[in-house]
């Protein structure tokens, strides 16, 4: 038998089970980003912020944050685009895959404490376009990060899979940070 080409579709079993192994991911990040938001809205937000010492206001660690974990999410891009050799005329280093591996562990960790910060002194709200599309953004990154993450270790997937669900989670994250943290650096000033 010979392997499936990009003519060739694959066998009915097989595709099949590509399916069920993205139905599964899927549906389980579909719950997270309802869950969020289902928390956000029904929980009574506190107003308690997370607040490290040396800034300013909750505000600026919640942007610098979100602004860390925005600027990873480029690195990420540009190293996976660099070891599935998508970048002309460059060959990737062998810690390439080290730097996309912990650049986005570093992302998520930046992004954790925002997302608490969100949920828990700010729930979801929708007083204004802006603050419902970043709250709409957040449910959606942390869904779309989900099915990222487990569907990362499956064999057998179409290579589309893993960059657009890639994609999603860095086009969600961008949309936020532009919802939030540049909203707020444009309305408050770029300081500590």
């Amino acid at each position: 038998m010979t392997a499936p080409t990009a003519r060739q579709p694959l066998p009915p079993q097989r595709a099949a089970s590509s399916t069920a192994m993205l139905v599964i991911p899927c549906v389980i990040g579909g719950l997270v980003a309802l869950t969020l938001g289902l928390y956000g809205r029904l929980h009574s937000p506190t107003g308690i912020a997370v607040n490290i010492a040396g800034f300013s206001s909750p505000g600026y660690v919640k942007s610098w944050l979100a602004t860390v974990a925005t600027v990873l999410a480029i690195v990420q891009v540009v190293s996976a685009l660099v070891m599935y050799g998508k970048v002309p005329r460059v060959t990737a280093p062998s810690w390439t895959g080290a730097l996309h591996r912990w650049s986005g562990r570093i992302a998520f960790l930046a992004a954790v404490p925002v997302a608490i910060h969100c949920l828990y002194a700010l729930g979801f709200q929708n007083y204004s376009t802006r603050v419902l599309l970043h709250s709409l953004f957040g449910c959606l990154f942390f869904g779309a990060f989900t099915v990222k993450m487990l569907i990362l270790p499956k064999k057998g997937l179409p290579g589309w899979v893993l960059p657009f669900w890639g994609a999603v989670v860095f086009t969600a994250l961008v949309l936020i940070w532009l919802t939030s943290a540049y909203w707020f650096f444009s309305t408050f000033g770029v300081h500590r």
